[in-house]
């Protein structure tokens, strides 16, 4: 008789470890990610455009082209690369000003005050810095389910 051969290991039921370039992937394909990281550009805009046009126009007028020059890029980018609409339309225009807007204008300042109650009137930045916190979960949200949702295809 021959000698018998090991009996060969069992698949394993758990799936091996994802690659390091699975994960960048996933990672790249992330909405949540591409999200971030547009707001972190939008920032750099508005930050830049602002301190480069404060001098000559004034704070107000420089607050004005710097913001809508942020929303804009925000808007577009958001728009196609972000939530990967087909094209951008003026309804997602409208929805975009309209969230964004409530979000910042009057949510923010609400989180903020809300913040203060709770931590003390010296803690302006970190009540600030709650609320941006509080901001990009919500506009992440309106985005996603509001401006850009996932439209449904016909079988």
């Amino acid at each position: 008789m021959p000698p018998r051969e090991p009996a060969s290991e069992p698949p394993s039921a758990t799936p091996s470890a994802p690659s390091r370039r699975e994960r960048l992937r996933t990672l790249h394909e992330s909405t949540l990610v591409r999200f971030v990281a547009v707001g972190a550009v939008n920032t750099g805009i508005d930050v830049g455009l602002f301190w480069l046009l404060h001098d000559t126009l004034g704070i107000v007028l420089a607050n004005v082209v710097s913001t809508a020059a942020g929303m804009t890029f925000s808007f577009v980018v958001n728009g196609l690369l972000t939530f990967r609409a087909e094209r951008l339309r003026l309804g997602d225009a409208v929805r975009f000003v309209a969230s964004t807007g409530t979000v910042l204008f009057l949510v923010q300042p609400l989180v903020i005050y809300a913040l203060l109650a709770v931590l003390g009137d010296d803690a302006v930045l970190l009540a600030k810095l709650g609320a941006i916190c509080v901001v990009i979960v919500l506009n992440f949200c309106a985005y996603r389910f509001v401006v850009w949702p996932r439209r449904r295809t016909r079988a």
